[in-house]
Order: structure tokens, then sequence, then C-alpha cells
């Protein structure tokens, strides 16, 4: 009897794999032929320039920029003054020093002639001690706060109690801006008074290098865990969020670069402390929305906005997609009212149980569907043509996703020498059967441990100012001298 139940219970879990994995797959390639037509148009668009001279026409809502920094003294005067040579007409710099324990803050004092300032006497928002806010004698838009350790929603709540503009950038402090990104993100709000959030795609800088003029340089790294990310930001950028932008179902700005409208996450308390503080804050802004009846939208743009540094070592790597897949789980946890919820619209509807059937409990289907498919098969219960099937769904169809994702991103961007984009179409056939395991493997522990508020810290390098050969010119981020 006890046998019976337990082979029901295995080929159940067959048929929830096989249902996963056909809706997982057929869900990507239906994402990647809906958005072709739009990231086409957005591509010809940038290309004549209409953008631009849209927004120069314009009134701009001005910015304010926050990038919190906790042990970034490799990366924070890069990424600093990478934003003080942004095109934008009005905007403030808010560096938030997160309790750091290395040179971070005295780099930043050293490099832009910091002094000390009053803190104002009304914070609205909850966060860790000022120790003490800072201003520059050589940029009167920049801002360093220096407060003890909280974690990265505390340190932005700081951040938006001491902003003075509409909206609000949020920035990783290894993040180098495009110097039209602010531009570009900031029509999408002058266009369309109802976009709450806006963000774009984000560029991978690992094996890249910056000249003397501040030009990126793009070439491949020489790690294949590094390429493989590469492989991974294009499928999930250049397809999944512009389909979830284009039905309004957008739950997530990357904590890379997103902009927000900072009476939204005023009226919302600001950041809640978690590990996945991007996606928990923009589902809570949408709820408030959607529950206040105020009509809302959140856009994205293919392009990219912002380069950051990927993890280059398995244990970074690791601990991000653990962090990222416990944040997720909570986020769902957290606004489970709205799941299956019409009052929510097409998120309550659409993009949360995607997120929690496809995304959530994906790596837990997998893995019992793949140890009750080998106890199946050692116990003579399915034959050789099943496991070549669910091998054929798992492998050859996500390969095929990968290779087609790829070749929409080398039409759109050209970002690669053509010898480099050979070896990533290589990288991608090996993805699902290399990378995705190992990435799932981790997502699967992070399933059960999701209660775990520890964040890891990714190793940071530090950029090289000498080209790589054979590297590609792309975007210029000039190198303002403090």
């Amino acid at each position: 009897m006890i046998g019976h139940y337990l082979i029901q219970i295995l080929i159940l879990s067959q048929v929830i794999y096989l249902i996963n994995l056909v809706v997982t797959n057929v869900s990507s390639m239906f994402f990647i032929f809906y958005t072709l037509p739009g990231v086409i148009v957005s591509y010809f668009t940038e290309r004549t320039g209409l953008i631009r001279n849209f927004v120069r026409s314009q009134t701009h809502l001005p910015v304010s920029i926050l990038m919190p920094a906790y042990n970034e003294e490799t990366t924070i005067l890069n990424s600093a003054r990478s934003l003080l040579g942004i095109e934008f007409n009005e905007y403030e710099i808010i560096i938030i020093n997160d309790g750091s324990e290395d040179n971070t803050l005295e780099k930043l004092k050293e490099a832009f002639d910091l002094y000390p300032a009053p803190t104002p006497p009304y914070l609205p928002l909850e966060h860790e001690r000022i120790r003490q806010v800072y201003h520059s004698h050589r940029h009167e838009n920049l801002t360093v706060i220096d407060k003890e350790n909280g974690g990265k929603a505390d340190a932005l709540n700081a951040g938006i109690n001491l902003s003075r503009y509409p909206l609000l950038c949020s920035l990783d402090a290894d993040t180098l801006l495009n110097r039209d990104a602010i531009l570009k993100a900031v029509l999408l709000f002058t266009r369309d008074e109802r976009v709450i959030a806006a963000g774009g795609s984000i560029g991978i800088s690992n094996g890249s290098s910056f000249d003397e003029q501040g030009r990126i340089r793009l070439s491949l790294p020489r790690r294949l865990l590094e390429r493989m990310q590469i492989i991974e930001y294009t499928r999930a950028f250049l397809a999944g969020r512009t389909f979830w932008s284009a039905v309004n179902g957008m739950l997530i700005i990357s904590g890379a670069f997103g902009i927000f409208r900072k009476d939204i996450v005023m009226a919302i308390h600001g950041y809640r402390r978690t590990t996945g503080e991007d996606l928990d804050l923009l589902m809570r802004m949408r709820r408030h929305c959607y529950e206040q009846k105020l009509p809302h939208r959140v856009s994205f743009l293919p392009d990219i906005m912002c380069w950051t540094q990927a993890p280059s070592d398995y244990t970074s790597l690791l601990k991000q997609r653990n962090r990222w897949h416990r944040g997720l789980i909570e986020s769902l946890y957290h606004n489970r009212r709205m799941l299956f919820n019409p009052r929510y619209g097409v998120v309550g509807l659409l993009t949360l149980p995607y997120y929690l059937l496809i995304e959530a409990l994906n790596p837990l289907i997998t893995f019992m569907g793949s140890i009750s498919i080998i106890i199946l098969y050692f116990a003579g219960l399915v034959n050789q043509d099943t496991i070549i099937l669910f091998f054929m769904l798992e492998f050859i169809w996500g390969m095929a996703l990968n290779i087609f994702s790829f070749w929409l991103e080398i039409f759109v961007r050209h970002s690669y020498p053509t010898r480099r984009i050979f070896r990533l179409l290589a990288d991608s056939m090996l993805e699902p059967f290399y990378y995705k395991p190992l990435v799932k493997m981790e997502q699967l522990i992070a399933t059960f441990t999701f209660l775990n508020q520890k964040w890891g810290k990714a190793r940071r390098h530090e950029i090289g100012e000498t080209p790589s050969e054979g590297a590609a010119d792309t975007q210029v981020i000039p190198e303002v001298k403090g």
C-alpha cells in the first residue's frame, strides 16, 4: 500500500514538473515574440535621436539620485564621478555611507572636499542614526550621509529623508551610469503622468575597461561564469521585463538603477527592511495605488541604462542568487492578499501568480521532478523515450530560447565584436547544462531558508583604465576630476 501511494506521488510530481516545463518555456517564447516589435521600435527611435530631441524640449522633473555604499572603496569614486557628468539639467546626488568599515568615507572626503553640514530636524522615515551630513566644496549638488549600518533599505530611507526633488533614483555603489540614462527614464514620467516607477536594462561590465575619457570599452570576461550572467541578463531584461512593462504588470525595477515617484514612496513609508528591497518596494507601491484607486503604470526601457559588476566567483554568485530568491518569497508572502485578487488588476491575476508558480516554486518543482523521474526509471516504470522528452524540454528548448534571445540582443545593440558574439552564442548552448542547474540548486536552498535576513557581500574589483584588446566603444561616461 505504501509503495502504491509512493508511486502515485512520484507520478504526480512528474505531471507537475511537465506542466511547469511547458508553461515556463511557452511563456518565455511568448515574451520574446510579443516584445520583439516594441524592442525594434525602441531601437530605431533611439538611433534617429527622437528621444533626446523630445526630452530636451520638455520641462524636466528634477531627480534626487541615491547611492547607498557599504565597504565600496574600490568602486565608489568611479561611480560618483560618472554621476557628476550625466546629461540632465537639475539633479542632486546623495551618497549614503552605511557604516562602512573600510576607507569609503575617507576617499569621498578627499576626492570631493567634503565639509560638515547640519542634519535636518525632521526625518519622517525611520532609519539608523545619522552620524554626520557632508556637502562638497567642489560640487554643490553632492551630499554625503555618514550613518550607522542598517542595510540597503535603511540607507535608502535616510537618503529619501534628505532628498529635495519629486523623483528618486536609486543606484548601487558599483553602478556606472550612462550619461543619458536619467534623461531617457524621466521622459517616461513626462510623457505619462500615471508612471510611478521606471527602469531599464542593466549591462555587465566584467571584462571591460574605461579609457581616460571615461568611454567604456566592452569586452567579454575570461571566466565562463561571468559570461553566463551576460546571457542570463539579456534574456531577463530584453524579453521578460519588456513584456511585463507592455502589459502594465511590472513588479520589479532593478536595484542597480530605478526611478520612483517620491510621493508614492513616502505614502508607503519608504523601504521595508527585507532581503529583496527593490521587488518589495514596487509591490507595495502598486498595492497602494490599486487600493487608493490611483491610475498608475510602471515603465521599462530595453536600452542599457548603466553598467554593473556581476559576481566573478561561485561563492558571491550563489550568495546573491540565494538572497534574490529569499527576497522574492518574502515579498510574495508579505503581499499575499494581492494573489489571484481581481482588485489588483493584471498584477493580482497574472504577474503575481506567474512569480509564485513559475519563479518562486520552480526550483522545488524541478528538484522533485528530477528525483522522481530517476526513481521511476530505475523502478522500470518509465522508459527511455520519457527521459528524452524531459531532456529536450529542460535543456534543448532552453538552449534554443537563449540563442534566440541573444540574437535579438545582437540586432538591437551590436554591443560586441563579431568574434566575441560567436563565443557568447557558444556559451548560450552550455548554459542549461552548467549554469542553470547551479543557480536552481541554490534557489532550492533559499526556498527553505527564506526567513534568513543575511545579505552576503559580492567581491568587488576596481575598474581598470586600460581598454582590453579587441574591445568595442559604446557609451561615454565622463571622468570628472574631483
